[in-house]
C-alpha cells in the first residue's frame, strides 16, 4: 500500500452530476494482452497516478489481491476511474484467464463499452474469438487495442488483418482510426485518419474508414454526396462513429503502446468522444420479487432506484463491501433498500445460491480506486461505487426502494464443473469453515458449494477450473484463516439386485412384558434402470395383518437407503408374499425391522450389482480437433452418440462415467489449447465394470 500511495499524483474529482457525464469501459481480452498495463498507462495518462505499476513485481493499481500479486494475473475484477475532458471514465479491468469468465461477465454487466485488448506479438486464436464472442452474446459495443507495439516480435498489420478477419467475420466493421508511425522498432506517434491532415501515404486507410462510417450513417444520402466530392467533418463522422458504436455493428481499431504512453491519449479521446454514455446503454430486465415483469427501467438520476451488487467482498476489519452498479435512480447515504437475491428463480436450484428478499440500509458510499476508496456523498445512476454496511447482499443482488422492490434479471453464470473435495485441518478450522464458505459463495456466484451432501457426506467445492480452485482456497487460508486440506472426490455409487431372490425377516425378541414379534417373506426382482422402487403384496389369509403391511415397506425402504453392499439401493420390486404375526407383540416397529431383514437376506441370495453414475456431456471444439476429442471420450469409457458441425465448431455428445470426469475440465483444456467447453448432466446409473 505504500507504493500505492507514492504514486498517487493527488485525487480527482470523482462525483458526477448526470449520467453524460460518465463512461464505464471494461477492459477484456486474453490473458497475455497487457490489459492491467494498459489500464496503469491510462492512469498515469490522466493524471490519476503519476508513475505506473507493474505487474512483475506486484504494484498495479487494480491487481490488489495477494493471489493477483503472487501469481502475477488478474483473478477478479477491479474499478479505477479517471477523469478527461470534464467526463469521468470508470476504467473495468477483467481477468483474461478462463477460470474467472464469471468475473468478466459481471464487468461486462457493469460496463455500456468495452476495450478489446490484444497483442501486437500473439495471434488472434480461438480463445481470443470466445472472448470476442463473450462482448457479442450481452451486445456490448467495442473498441478494439492492439498493444505491445514495441515487443521484438510485434505484427501490427498481420494483427490487424487477423482481427478483421475474425471479429468482423458477420459483416462487421472492424477498422482502424490511427496509424502506427515507428521509428526502427519504436512507435512515435499515431496518425488520425479521420483529420484533415493525414498523409498521402494512408489515403486508402482513410478513405475506407471515412466509406465504412458514412455506411453506417443514418443519412441515406450522405454516401452519394461524399462521393460526389462533398467534405465531410471530423464531428459528423465522429457521431455517426458514436452511433454506430452503440449499435455493435462498428469497432474501431486503436494501437497503443504501454511503455512509451503512445496512443493513451487518443483511447480516452475516444472514450470520451466516441463511446455510448450509460443513457444509451439498455438497462436488464426488470421484475417484481415475486417474478412478475416489472416497467423498465431507465438512467434517469429522479426515477426509482435500481442497482446491482457487481462483486462482493470481505474485509476483516469493514465487513462486507459490495460493488455496485446504479441503472436507475440516485443511490444516498444511509438510505433503507431492499436487497433481492433470485439466482434460484432464474437458473433454478443447481445455482446453488437460495432466492432471499431483506431491508438493509446503506452504510458508506465510496469510489473505488483499485483497494483504495474515495468518500462519496451520493452516487448517480449510471455509475459505480462501493457500499458499505450491506450483511446480507450477495454478487448479483439487486438494491432497490423498500416501497417499490424490483429485481433485475442476473446475468448468465458460468457452470462450474470441476469439483474439488477439501476437509478442515483442525477443530477450530471445522468451527469456521461454514461461515468462511458462505462468504466465499456470497462474493463468486460462480463457486457452487455442496455442504455435506451424498452418501459419504463429503464437501465439495464446484470451481471452474484449477485456478479457480487455487484462488478459493487461498482466500480461504489468507482471508478468514481457514485451513483445509483436498482430498480424493468420492463418486457416489449405487447399487442394485443381480437378479430375483427370496428373504426371510424375523424379528422376535421377549425380555419380560410386551415383547416384539415379527416375521415376513418377500420376493425381490431387479427393475430396468431408472425403474425406481416398487412394493407389491399377495398376502392370503391375513397371515401379516392389513395394518402392518405398510410398515414392511417402510422398512424395505429405509434398508435400501442404506444399501445391503454400502450404497444406496435402487430399480428393485418387493413383494411381500407371506408371513406371521402375534395378537400382542406385533407392532410397526417390529415389522419395520423384519422387512429390513427380509431385504438384507434377499440380497444375500440374489446378488448386488454396483452401478455407477454416467453423465450426458456436450464437448464443444474446432472442427480440426473432434478426433481428439473422440479418442479421449473413448479412453474414459465413453460412448459417443453423435456429433454436429455450426461455425466452425462441433459438438460430440457422448454417455461417459461421471469417474472419469472428475479432472476433465482441465484434460480438455489441455487437449484443445484453451479452446474446448463441455456441458454435463446427468443421464443413467450403469454396472461398474469387473
Amino acid at each position: 500500500m505504500g507504493d500505492k500511495g507514492a504514486r498517487a499524483a493527488g485525487r480527482q474529482d470523482l462525483e458526477a452530476l448526470k449520467p453524460d457525464e460518465i463512461r464505464n469501459v471494461v477492459l477484456v481480452g486474453p490473458g497475455s494482452g497487457g490489459k492491467t498495463t494498459l489500464l496503469e498507462t491510462l492512469l498515469v495518462r490522466s493524471g490519476a497516478l503519476n508513475r505506473a505499476g507493474s505487474v512483475a513485481e506486484g504494484t498495479t493499481v487494480s491487481d490488489f489481491e495477494p493471489g493477483e500479486r503472487t501469481h502475477g494475473r488478474s483473478m477478479a475484477l477491479s474499478v479505477a476511474p479517471v477523469v478527461h475532458r470534464g467526463v469521468k471514465v470508470n476504467l473495468i479491468d477483467t481477468p483474461g484467464y478462463a477460470d474467472f469468465v464469471g468475473e468478466l461477465r459481471a464487468g461486462l454487466r457493469a460496463a455500456d463499452c468495452a476495450l478489446f485488448v490484444t497483442a501486437a506479438n500473439e495471434p488472434v486464436d480461438q480463445v481470443t474469438a470466445m472472448l470476442w464472442r463473450e462482448c457479442a452474446d450481452v451486445g456490448m459495443p467495442r473498441a478494439v487495442v492492439v498493444t505491445k507495439l514495441d515487443h521484438a516480435r510485434a505484427d501490427y498489420p498481420g494483427v490487424l488483418a487477423a482481427a478483421q478477419e475474425t471479429f468482423g467475420s458477420t459483416g462487421d466493421k472492424v477498422l482502424p482510426l490511427y496509424v502506427p508511425v515507428m521509428s526502427g522498432t519504436d512507435v512515435t506517434a499515431l496518425v488520425g485518419l479521420l483529420g484533415s491532415d493525414a498523409e498521402a501515404e494512408h489515403a486508402d486507410a482513410r478513405a475506407a474508414l471515412i466509406e465504412g462510417i458514412i455506411e453506417e450513417s443514418e443519412d441515406e444520402g450522405l454516401m452519394d454526396r461524399y462521393l460526389a466530392g462533398e467534405q465531410v467533418t471530423e464531428d459528423a463522422l465522429l457521431e455517426d462513429l458514436h452511433r454506430a458504436m452503440a449499435r455493435g455493428t462498428f469497432f474501431p481499431v486503436v494501437a497503443a503502446c504501454s511503455t512509451s504512453g503512445v496512443g493513451c491519449g487518443e483511447l480516452l479521446d475516444l472514450m470520451v468522444r466516441g463511446f455510448p454514455a450509460p443513457s444509451e446503454h439498455p438497462s436488464p430486465a426488470t421484475f417484481t420479487p415475486a417474478g412478475a415483469a416489472a416497467p423498465a427501467v431507465t438512467c434517469d438520476p429522479d426515477g426509482p432506484l435500481v442497482a446491482e451488487v457487481v462483486k462482493t467482498t470481505s474485509d476483516p476489519y469493514v465487513g462486507r463491501v459490495s460493488l455496485v452498479r446504479v441503472f436507475s435512480g440516485t443511490l444516498d447515504p444511509d438510505r433503507p433498500v431492499h436487497v433481492s437475491g433470485h439466482l434460484t428463480s432464474f437458473f433454478g436450484a443447481e445455482s446453488g445460491h437460495a432466492d432471499h428478499d431483506d431491508d438493509e440500509r446503506v452504510g458508506a458510499l465510496s469510489y473505488p480506486f483499485g483497494q483504495a476508496l474515495q468518500p462519496a456523498t451520493r452516487v448517480v445512476c449510471g455509475d459505480i461505487a462501493t457500499v458499505g454496511r450491506l450483511g446480507r447482499a450477495e454478487t448479483g443482488d439487486t438494491l432497490s426502494s423498500v416501497d417499490d422492490p424490483r429485481v433485475l434479471r442476473p446475468w448468465s453464470l458460468p457452470t462450474p464443473l470441476l469439483p474439488v473435495a477439501i476437509e478442515a485441518e483442525t477443530k477450530s478450522d471445522e468451527d469456521k469453515l461454514s461461515t468462511a464458505l458462505s462468504r466465499l459463495a456470497a462474493e463468486d456466484p460462480s463457486l457452487r458449494i455442496e455442504m455435506g451432501t451424498g452418501d459419504h457426506g463429503q464437501l465439495v467445492l464446484w470451481t471452474m477450473g484449477e485456478a479457480h480452485a487455487d484462488a478459493a482456497l487461498e482466500r480461504l487460508s489468507e482471508r478468514f484463516g481457514v485451513s483445509v486440506r483436498q482430498v480424493d472426490v468420492q463418486v457416489h455409487l449405487r447399487e442394485t439386485l443381480a437378479g430375483p431372490g427370496t428373504g426371510l425377516g424375523r424379528h422376535v425378541k421377549q425380555s419380560g412384558g410386551h415383547g416384539q414379534y415379527a416375521v415376513c417373506e418377500i420376493e425381490v426382482e431387479p427393475l430396468p434402470r431408472g425403474a425406481g422402487f416398487e412394493f407389491a403384496e399377495r398376502v392370503v389369509g391375513g397371515v401379516v395383518p392389513r395394518q402392518f403391511i405398510p410398515s414392511v415397506e417402510k422398512g424395505v425402504r429405509a434398508q435400501m437407503s442404506r444399501g445391503c453392499a454400502g450404497h444406496p439401493m435402487v430399480d428393485v420390486r418387493v413383494t411381500l408374499t407371506g408371513g406371521k404375526a402375534h395378537s400382542v407383540d406385533s407392532s410397526d416397529m417390529a415389522f419395520q425391522s423384519a422387512g429390513a431383514l427380509a431385504l438384507r437376506e434377499a440380497a444375500q441370495s440374489a446378488g448386488v450389482q454396483l452401478l455407477e453414475p454416467y453423465d450426458e456431456v456436450e464437448v464443444t471444439v474446432p472442427d480440426d480437433l473432434v478426433g481428439t476429442v473422440m479418442s479421449d471420450l473413448s479412453a474414459r469409457r465413453g460412448r459417443v452418440l453423435g456429433q454436429d458441425t455450426a461455425d466452425g465448431m462441433a459438438v460430440v455428445r457422448a454417455h461417459v462415467p461421471c469417474s472419469e470426469l472428475i479432472r476433465y475440465p482441465i484434460d480438455l483444456r489441455s487437449a484443445t489449447h484453451g479452446t474446448g467447453a463441455f456441458t454435463r448432466a446427468f443421464a443413467s446409473y450403469e454396472p461398474v465394470p469387473t
